[in-house]
């Protein structure tokens, strides 16, 4: 369930402030982030970073934690400088590798200055907290991670053998996959361009075709530069990768190299007119979601576009029977440079290149013990035919998710498997590269095709936890925030949170095996009508009126967020019990946020009610009475004598509000009330008259000497406003009311 991201800025307070993230940022207060791995069975979170190793209990990420230092070998980093490299970000111990190497001690491997070394952690058994390193005693690290620390590469481990495909030399030029550790030699694939064409590793997995563990295989997922008929110079091709966990190369041919690797080319495209598709190409990331079935997880895949026509980005999402039937379909064959490609039509060798030696290959009188008893025929056969003809598509021939000319880039992704009352439903959460974590839901409707996008929620970044890395530390995200929804049936229904249900108080996480009958869900159709029939719907309508000031001539805003990104808003304005749509133009806008006046006029006062609709269901979320007053009069008040104003207000606020608050409060803000105040005072008065709205604060809160003293203003600053309405009704002939209150609100 979770990974890193690897994003480029810190998660801002709002997470914190709803009690949802904890956040480590190493032991120096930055932490250069370069690998993640979570030990589920150990309860412990292993980072790595720039020349540095942390341990961490699960749970809020800053109570307990240890850190090992690991610099490069002694004259490593000074040789690197020498080399013309950057001694911030090169030559250092970059930790790119953290796996299990056994049941005390993590594997470790960096970048060490350009010089790769990986040493053994010893972390100890379940229960204790331990965490040492020898940072002398170390293995040359070539082959297991890159030397540059910017080069992606992708890596697993199963039984004692390190499988990982990089660039393993200082250059960055030879693109291999490797075998490293254990018992065997090491094996590595060929210098071939037709096996491995300028590749991009993005993740390595181990997954079993069956029970005979012999027959069990390593898949890679990465990009290469594509070789196919119709192709432009420069094509990328998404390729899935594999080879035998228990390869050991050729006894003629193929001496430790692998013989039994082959590709197929994986598919991510919408599907458009005249049969013209728009491919996706560039893989970003691969997650996969293991089931209860270890032979047959999903892989779920962000692809993003070559393209200088528009940016888009696609999450596809594969099945293994799908891989297999490709590699187990004909293989690409093309006789010379000028013709064409194909499948391959004549005969194909036995074994079949690309399968293991094991029970399944096996026949009477045909047994394999090794790759090293198969025919030179299978392994010349498997050197000229890596490719396999066919494609594989993703599950229902089109992506799961589809975003284009978006303003950030998808960048990794994690997927839960959630059970709500409807069924189960993936979550997928996705990491961009503007520091955000969408978490988002795919519905299939019915027996079609088509499906709907639900982007739950935008992080504007236990065992139910997410774990985001970034340059500046790592942070603890828990997987919902049901409270947020709002506090009624329809709302939660409406939010089609698989992880939050109405539990007939409030919304809540939703538990399957929860005995509590009372339970409203409402994930593929998000219908109130229908999950909250017994429930009053109206109690969701906001009934009461906020007042908001705003002065002429100046600019105002009208803050309605609705909870769910899927609602669409709309505004009506109310003026002697009639209302009308708000029409919007170059002066009143409409944003994401709410309503902008950019030139507030006299005649925009009135009562704004702001309406979400979505799926049918409409609900009130705010209505705010606009006070318009009028410019000149303000000013003059202000400039003329702040005093009587301070006092006209504090006794229209009378009973709202306590005492006035000592100098000592208003200078160090930690009276809520003033700072209310003072940006109700900013709105009224305008940001350029911010002078004398100091000198305002400062009488109001500051001096009750003078405010006494002046308090017979109050009289003089009525009739003052009174004189102005009535002129201004008389000019116009508008109907113009006298404030009945003075709410702080915080706009």
């Amino acid at each position: 369930k979770q990974k890193s991201y690897s994003l480029t800025s810190p998660l801002p307070a709002d997470l914190l402030s709803t009690n949802r993230s904890s956040i480590f940022s190493g032991h120096h207060g930055q932490l250069t982030l370069t690998s993640v791995f979570l030990d589920e069975y150990r309860d412990r979170l292993f980072l790595g970073g720039k020349d540095v190793l942390y341990s961490l209990m699960l749970g809020p990420t800053s109570t307990e934690s240890k850190e090992l230092y690991w610099p490069p070998l002694p004259g490593n980093r000074e040789n690197c400088i020498q080399t013309g490299k950057d001694p911030q970000t090169d030559c250092a111990n970059f930790v790119r590798l953290l796996q299990p190497y056994n049941r005390t001690h993590l594997l470790a491997c960096g970048t060490g200055a350009f010089q790769p070394m990986c040493a053994f952690v010893y972390v100890g058994h379940r229960g204790e907290h331990v965490f040492t390193i020898d940072p002398v005693n170390v293995e040359n690290g070539r082959g297991k991670v890159p030397h540059d620390p910017s080069f992606r590469f992708a890596s697993t481990f199963r039984g004692g053998e390190l499988y990982t495909g990089l660039t393993a030399d200082f250059l960055g030029r030879d693109s291999v996959i490797f075998r490293s550790m254990g018992g065997r030699s090491t094996m590595r694939t060929e210098t071939d361009q037709k096996l491995l064409h300028d590749p991009k590793f993005i993740a390595a997995h181990v997954i079993p075709d069956n029970d005979d563990r012999d027959d069990d295989k390593v898949y890679f997922f990465f990009t290469e530069k594509a070789s196919e008929p119709g192709d432009r110079e420069g094509a990328i091709h998404t390729r899935v990768g594999r080879v035998c966990a228990n390869d050991v190369g050729g006894q003629r041919v193929l001496v430790n190299k692998w013989s039994t690797f082959i590709k197929a080319r994986l598919v991510c495209s919408v599907p458009g007119p005249h049969g013209i598709d728009t491919h996706f190409n560039q893989l970003e990331d691969v997650f996969l979601l293991r089931t209860k079935d270890e032979r047959n997880p999903d892989v779920y895949a962000i692809f993003s576009t070559i393209s200088n026509v528009f940016q888009g980005f696609a999450v596809c999402v594969y099945r293994m029977a799908d891989i297999r039937e490709a590699f187990n379909g004909p293989f690409a064959h093309k006789e010379g440079p000028d013709y064409q490609w194909g499948a391959y039509e004549g005969r194909v060798p036995y074994p079949r290149p690309g399968v293991c030696p094991s029970k399944i290959t096996n026949q009477p009188g045909r047994e394999f013990g090794s790759t090293k008893d198969f025919p030179d025929s299978v392994l010349q056969f498997a050197r000229s035919h890596p490719l396999m003809w066919r494609p594989v598509f993703p599950a229902l021939r089109r992506p799961v998710l589809v975003q284009a000319n978006i303003p950030h880039k998808l960048q990794q992704i994690v997927v839960d498997r959630v059970e709500a009352e409807d069924g189960h439903y993936d979550v997928m959460f996705i990491g961009t590269n503007v520091g955000t974590v969408l978490k988002v839901i795919t519905i299939q409707n019915g027996n079609s095709l088509e499906t709907e996008e639900v982007t739950l929620e935008e992080l504007h970044v236990f065992k139910q936890a997410i774990y985001v890395g970034s340059p500046a530390g790592v942070a603890q995200v828990k997987l919902h925030r049901c409270e947020t929804y709002g506090k009624a049936c329809a709302e939660c229904c409406l939010a089609r949170d698989p992880y939050c249900a109405w539990d007939g108080f409030t919304c809540a996480q939703y538990t399957p095996n929860n005995k509590r009958r009372y339970r409203r869900q409402g994930i593929r159709h998000g219908n109130p009508a229908l999950q909250c029939v017994d429930q009053n719907l109206s109690d969701v309508d906001v009934t009461e009126d906020d007042v908001v000031y705003g002065t002429e001539n100046n600019s105002t805003f009208l803050e309605c967020v609705p909870r769910s990104p899927q609602a669409s808003v709309s505004w009506l304005v109310q003026r002697d019990d009639r209302k009308e749509e708000v029409k919007l133009d170059d002066r009143v806008m409409a944003t994401e946020q709410g309503l902008l006046f950019r030139h507030l006029l006299h005649e925009d006062e009135g009562v704004y009610i702001c309406r979400s609709r979505e799926h049918g269901f409409s609900q009130t979320l705010v209505r705010l009475s606009l006070q318009v007053l009028q410019g000149d009069a303000v000013d003059e008040l202000m400039s003329r004598d702040n005093a009587g104003f301070s006092d006209s207000i504090k006794e229209r606020s009378a009973g709202s509000y306590r005492a006035w608050m000592p100098c000592t409060a208003y200078r160090s803000g930690t009276s809520s009330h003033s700072r209310l105040w003072f940006k109700d005072i900013v709105q009224m008065i305008g940001p350029s008259n911010l002078p004398h709205v100091e000198e305002y604060c400062e009488r109001m809160w500051c001096n009750d000497k003078l405010r006494r003293k002046h308090k017979s203003m109050l009289e003089k600053y009525r009739q003052a406003q009174e004189s102005a309405r009535k002129a201004r009704s008389k000019s116009s002939g508008e109907r113009n009311r006298m404030p009945r209150d003075l709410k702080a609100r915080d706009v």
